[in-house]
């Protein structure tokens, strides 16, 4: 999944620039939407980025463009800043989080297609990868005004099957979809093949737990301790909920994501 990972060098600093910050325990200052954070240098590298947590900016520390960035950047633009060309700098913007959700959904389908699911439903998730790839390379004018709604919906009942699928090998496949979980403590929890789809893990104790196979799409993990957790095979966890909750070096990962710098 290498172009699905963001590669800052190959970018203009988009998610420097594009999204709007509010103070807060995630972001020291107010940013206003399409303006260059003050730490953006011309380089279009974080002048800070060693220190944004230490320096009030953990906000920036749990993004993930999914590698919307480059291809933003080298593809879509070819190379073109919107420093050096601000002609393009409002389609570029416009552009931008549109790539980001594309290229959220190439990610989870990606996953989808390595898990054991019938050959129709391969065929299928195959279809809806490659029709999705076709709209990322697509011109700008095209991108900014595509409406991404109606493929997250295909591609969630998509993904929905190839969950129970991959569940399927679990005794237990409860439903925790949605549920308020927060600050729970759920340390040592046999969590193998429950949906927690869109569940709030807000600060939860899930030390020492077993994830193996627990379908963790929009789980929201900010501040949960995965201590010791075993997420082997979590299906459909990415980077951004990982770097967002707290581990530390018995906290097993699935192979394609990367032990964040600030855990233990």
């Amino acid at each position: 999944m290498t172009e699905l990972r963001a590669d800052c060098e190959r970018c203009f600093g988009l998610c420097c620039v594009v999204p709007a910050f509010a103070r807060s325990s995630d972001f020291a200052i107010d940013k206003p939407a399409r303006t260059p954070c003050r730490n953006l240098g011309e380089d279009f590298h974080c002048g800070i980025h060693t220190q944004l947590r230490d320096r009030g900016f953990r906000g920036c520390t749990v993004y993930d463009c999914f590698g919307a960035g480059q291809q933003v950047a080298q593809v879509t633009f070819g190379g073109r800043s919107w420093r050096d060309a601000p002609e393009t700098a409002e389609l570029m913007f416009d552009v931008f989080p549109v790539v980001r959700e594309l290229h959220e959904l190439l990610w989870y389908l990606t996953e989808a297609l390595d898990l054991r699911v019938p050959p129709a439903l391969r065929g299928q998730l195959a279809e809806a990868k490659g029709d999705i790839e076709k709209l990322t390379a697509g011109p700008p004018e095209e991108l900014a005004r595509l409406d991404v709604g109606p493929r997250w919906r295909t591609v969630s009942g998509l993904l929905d099957q190839a969950s129970e699928h991959a569940r399927a090998r679990t005794k237990s496949r409860k439903s925790k979809r949605g549920a308020d979980l927060i600050g729970k403590n759920l340390a040592k929890a046999d969590l193998r093949g429950v949906d927690l789809r869109g569940a709030y893990l807000i600060g939860a104790d899930l030390t020492h737990a077993d994830l193996r196979l627990a379908d963790l799409i929009g789980a929201d993990l900010r501040g949960a301790d995965l201590g010791g957790a075993d997420l082997t095979d979590a299906l459909f966890l990415t980077q951004a909920q990982v770097d967002a909750a707290k581990g530390d070096a018995g906290t097993v990962l699935p192979p394609a994501l990367t032990r964040p710098s600030h855990w233990a």
